[in-house]
């Protein structure tokens, strides 16, 4: 594996096209993989190891425990791939996947640190953040998202990076809605103080 301080995050769209058919090249690739080939599953590892290390980091915090949970993520796949039934793209599959052990990971930590988060009902509406183009602006946003406390970090990250309405996210993070407008708010905030240079 790629040492996580070389890994390049990139952010990816979060919904793939599906493939259809039976004999496709992803039909086939999920066959080996089921069949115990081992190049096989590394292909699919390399075909969406970079999305899903830029999900796992942003939930996580840091590219360190990001690249824990991406083996985590990947030993899990490898164990439930008898479960993908096809009927959506395996990437859609592995991202979901994915999703459900980084936000396992968030409420287990969370319970560990046995931390609420504070409900505001103050409803600020303030456009997203846009992401700058420059691959210098995109790592200090990294950076800068990396920084942000575990609450607002979890909800910005599932709200404006991943595009799930308030009502979603709450459901994941298992807050209230006003507790994610809160987080999101609070995050964009810290966000754009911590870019001005």
């Amino acid at each position: 594996m790629p040492d996580p301080k070389q890994r390049q995050t990139v952010p990816f769209p979060s919904k793939p096209t599906t493939v259809s058919g039976d004999t496709s090249p992803e039909t086939t690739l999920v066959a080996r993989c089921r069949a115990g080939d081992v190049d096989a599953f590394e292909t699919l590892y390399k075909q969406h190891g970079a999305r899903i290390f830029s999900l796992a980091s942003l939930m996580a915090g840091s590219p360190e425990e990001g690249e824990d949970l991406l083996q985590e993520i990947f030993l899990q796949a490898y164990r439930k791939l008898g479960s993908f039934k096809g009927d959506a793209s395996i990437g859609t599959w592995l991202y979901r996947l994915a999703l459900n052990h980084c936000l396992d990971f968030v409420r287990s930590r969370r319970a560990k640190m046995g931390k609420m988060t504070e409900t505001l009902d103050a409803e600020a509406s303030i456009e997203p953040i846009a992401a700058r183009e420059t691959p210098v602006a995109r790592i200090d946003l990294q950076r800068a998202i990396e920084q942000l406390p575990a609450g607002c970090r979890e909800a910005f990250v599932l709200h404006d990076v991943e595009g799930y309405d308030h009502k979603e996210v709450a459901g994941m993070l298992g807050i209230a809605e006003g507790t994610s407008k809160s987080q999101v708010f609070k995050a964009r905030m810290k966000l754009r103080a911590m870019l001005k240079h």
